[in-house]
């Protein structure tokens, strides 16, 4: 059967639809057990820390866009009486401010550094080019949906997922006080250092341009042993969660890139027993060895990159004509100019997004150790 890549997890599965400027977006999910407590209100709270608009401090957010939608979910089906059913779970958000007319020059010509030219080949110049359509970052509040419900399922088995901005727009946050991470705009750790991001991120908004960063992610309370030897090691399978949302351009897990400098002897994390069970001394490992959750947290940080629909003049390519039998077309150079409403960083609003693909990756697992 074909795999057209809008399906995520296999026990615990989610497909998500929709487009930016669509009618609506959601997603189906098939496969969260009978029993579990769930109500509208509580997928619209995760929701609600994915919706750009004012910070958690009441300060104006710098680094998100104008575009306003209420996000609001309806449940069509799996859960009664504030429980799931056990069958499918359908959730929708309806579109309610698109700015459609923001998007009209861009049915030919190419944005630099989004997924418009390559959409376009694949799919033989049949796409929705409005606001990005299925390739928008909007379509990442259908997998908030999903994971929201994800949570729920986690939680019964005290597992917590926590995802904080750590760097953005080059300045780095100095220490991690996770009662910090909803005090700012930037949901970092750090409100000091918050603020200095977002002051840089103003002075971008104000050149036209954009920025990246990085969010780390901890799990909290994961057991032993999720996960599977081979092919769908867990911390493969959180990088290519990671990886498919669409700004997302690195992943590491533990020290990451940085054990490549260490020795065994430091990068080992060393067990002593305490109560007749281990305890790791250390967790340069990230909380998952040979592919399996050690019992110790799970910590990995995702890279962002800048936003790529900045307010500066750009060279790009247009196509000029129809595809040929050959699937090939032909395209001539141009100058764009990109108008509409668009973050500065996207990182404040893909933090709720990595801890919805988190507990995806997890209560797939979940649920095969627990069949």
């Amino acid at each position: 059967m074909k795999n057209n890549g809008n399906t995520f997890g296999t026990n615990f599965s989610v497909t998500t639809f929709g487009e930016s400027h669509g009618v609506a977006l959601g997603c189906i999910i098939d496969g969260c057990p009978a029993g579990i407590e769930l109500s509208a209100e509580v997928i619209q709270k995760a929701l609600n820390r994915r919706r750009p608009g004012v910070s958690p401090d009441g300060k104006l957010n710098a680094s998100v866009t104008a575009r306003t939608e209420a996000d609001a979910v309806e449940i069509l089906s799996g859960v009664f009486e504030g429980r799931t059913t056990g069958t499918p779970i359908a959730l929708e958000v309806r579109n309610t401010s698109q700015h459609s007319k923001d998007y009209g020059n861009l049915d030919l010509t190419f944005r630099p550094g989004h997924a418009d030219y390559t959409y376009d080949v694949k799919y033989g110049g049949c796409r929705d080019y409005r606001g990005g359509g299925r390739s928008s970052g909007r379509e990442t509040l259908a997998r908030v949906a999903g994971g929201a419900v994800a949570a729920q399922l986690l939680a019964q088995h005290g597992i917590k997922i926590t995802a904080y901005t750590i760097r953005a727009a080059g300045i780095s946050a100095e220490k991690r006080d996770l009662s910090q991470i909803e005090q700012n705009a930037l949901r970092a750790p750090d409100n000091e250092a918050a603020e200095k991001m977002n002051a840089k991120i103003e002075e971008l908004r104000a050149a036209g341009d954009s920025a990246g960063g990085i969010i780390e992610c901890i799990v909290q309370g994961c057991p032993v042993g999720l996960g599977e030897p081979a092919f769908d090691k867990l911390d493969a399978n959180l990088a290519k969660a990671m990886l498919s949302i669409g700004a997302v351009k690195g992943f590491e897990i533990g020290d990451g890139f940085a054990a490549a400098d260490s020795f065994g002897s430091t990068n080992n994390d060393c067990m002593h027993a305490e109560n007749g069970q281990p305890v790791f001394d250390s967790n340069h490992a990230g909380g998952v060895l040979g592919g399996l959750s050690t019992g110790a947290d799970i910590i990995f940080r995702v890279a962002v990159k800048p936003v790529p629909s900045i307010f500066k003049p750009q060279q790009t390519v247009r196509r000029t004509g129809d595809f040929g039998e050959d699937g090939k077309a032909q395209y001539e150079t141009t100058e764009l100019q990109i108008k509409g409403r668009h973050d500065i960083c996207l990182c404040p609003r893909i933090v709720p997004v990595v801890e919805a693909m988190t507990a995806l990756v997890l209560a797939d697992f979940l649920l095969r150790n627990i069949h």
